[in-house]
């Protein structure tokens, strides 16, 4: 038939009924054309003899250039890429055309097979349930997830089981570190409800990035007292092999994948809080997870129980709060109430937040925040701890370091540069604190910016006697309440019925 190659016994069936018929019913009852009948009549056998091979058709273009040029370049540069062998060769010879490339990478290729070095053999590997658990981290700033309007930078943790194949992502705001690594795997042998025999992961190598000798032996030292908190073996891959880890290196794809077709469904990848972006994420895994739920709770019962408690999953520091108003950790300017200068506060570093305790009496927690660049630093800054020394020094926000962190809306920010723009700075910076002032006496920051964006739009300048009057009453000026108790004597009358 038309478009399939002629076999054997086709052939021999035409002969045979060539016999006893003419070409073109011989060749229908063996399934060929009659053109095909014709032509195997006439070379005349039934049996496919090997052709000789087919010899060049033109002259060899690298014959000159191959074994001279090109192998010795293979053999000093073994990663080196055939285009950039192809490009080198049209560099040192001119008059080649540049339609030999496909004969030179199909050369190359030949010869890298024939005489290249030996490659890396992918070993596949028979897991058993409960030995084997994975921790690595993945990228996701090309999702371009957005919270609260800003673009999120931020990576997932995300562990697995080999065998059952459960899976936990964690959203971590900063770079791979011991504190994420030791939370999301806490997370995760909590929600399994035990834990691996062995545990493995890439080296920590972000983690240990940069830092000095007596650092990352003391990261390694608390990596393995976490192991052994849950009876669990700590391995590592070799760095820089990434198929080493192959059972989640593989997942982080499918993860990701999972997520971006996840956020297109849902519309919009921007989210109003943090905690909305996890939720999502969480909701996400456990679907994927309840795919393999048989497996999973098959799993369960080989996994090792867990401890009655949690280990540390922070680090723990202690800082002096300066005249600032405030301290620094790890090049980061956080502001606290005021009260505090000079006192010693004792700080837990978490992922996304810190914990502040005055001896051990817990404080107040703080967002954590990143260091803009090695030589910029970030500022965590709340207004409120400062209003109050504003108030009599408004011209020191005219030049403060944190100004634009001190704003807590983009808003007032914003009526602050109009107000510079037309009028005095004196004034300016008198007006916008007394509104920081207002939003913070009265409990009104969200419906205040509000109104200023009324003003913004129709390029006025707030008018701050007005703002005063519109979030009346003032606290100070509210009547005083006097509430007189009545003698306790009155109830025991009321229980015992003598009273009159």
């Amino acid at each position: 038939m038309t478009g399939r190659h002629v076999n054997d016994h086709q052939k021999r069936l035409f002969m045979t009924y060539r016999k006893h018929h003419a070409v073109a019913v011989a060749s229908a009852k063996a399934g060929l054309s009659t053109a095909t009948g014709y032509r195997l009549e006439k070379e005349g056998s039934a049996s496919s003899q090997p052709k000789p091979p087919r010899g060049r058709r033109r002259p060899d273009p690298l014959v000159d250039i191959f074994d001279s040029e090109v192998v010795p370049l293979l053999q000093s540069a073994q990663g080196l890429r055939p285009i950039a062998v192809f490009e080198e060769m049209l560099r040192r010879h001119p008059e080649l055309d540049r339609g030999i490339r496909r004969t030179l990478e199909r050369r190359i290729r030949t010869w890298r097979a024939l005489y290249g070095p030996e490659r890396d053999v992918i070993f596949r590997q028979v897991h058993e349930p409960g030995v084997l658990g994975l921790s690595d981290f993945t990228d996701m700033n090309d999702l371009g997830v957005i919270v609260a309007g800003e673009r999120l930078d931020h990576r997932l943790y995300h562990f697995r089981l080999v065998w059952s194949g459960f899976e936990h992502a964690h959203v971590v705001l900063g770079g791979e570190s011991y504190i994420a690594l030791a939370e999301g795997l806490q997370n995760a042998l909590g929600l399994l409800g035990g834990a691996p025999r062995e545990h493995r992961s890439d080296s920590l190598s972000a983690a240990f990035h940069n830092l000095e000798a007596d650092a990352r032996t003391d990261l390694t030292h608390r990596y393995e007292a976490l192991c052994a908190h849950y009876r669990m073996t700590p391995t590592r891959n070799n760095r820089g092999v990434a198929h080493e880890n192959g059972s989640i290196e593989s997942a982080h794809g499918h993860l990701k994948s999972a997520i971006r077709d996840a956020l297109l469904l849902r519309g919009t990848a921007a989210f109003c809080e943090l905690i909305d972006y996890r939720r999502f994420i969480d909701e996400l895994v456990g679907r994927r997870n309840h795919r393999n739920a048989a497996r999973i709770n098959a799993e369960r019962t080989t996994l090792v129980p867990l401890p009655a408690v949690r280990t540390a999953d922070y680090e723990q520091t202690v800082v002096t709060v300066t005249s600032s108003g405030g301290f620094t950790l790890r090049r980061v300017f956080y502001t606290v109430p005021s009260r505090l200068i000079g006192q010693r506060l004792r700080v837990r570093l978490y992922d996304d937040h810190l914990e502040l305790f005055l001896g051990s009496a817990p404080l107040m927690k703080l967002p954590r925040g990143r260091a803009r660049s090695q030589s910029k630093h970030g500022h965590v800054v709340d207004y409120r701890h400062v209003i109050h020394s504003l108030r009599r020094k408004p011209m020191a926000l005219l030049n403060l370091v944190y100004r634009n962190q001190l704003f807590p809306r983009d808003t007032y920010r914003k009526v602050f540069e109009l107000m510079l723009e037309r009028s005095s700075r004196k004034l300016a910076c008198q007006t916008i604190v007394e509104i920081l002032a207002l939003a913070h006496e009265r409990g009104c920051e969200a419906e205040l910016s509000t109104v200023l964006r009324d003003d913004l739009a129709a390029s006025r300048l707030p008018d701050l006697n007005a703002l005063r009057q519109r979030f009346s009453p003032d606290p100070a000026a509210l009547p005083a309440v006097i509430v007189q108790l009545a003698p306790l004597a009155d109830y025991n009358a009321l229980i015992t019925g003598d009273a009159a």
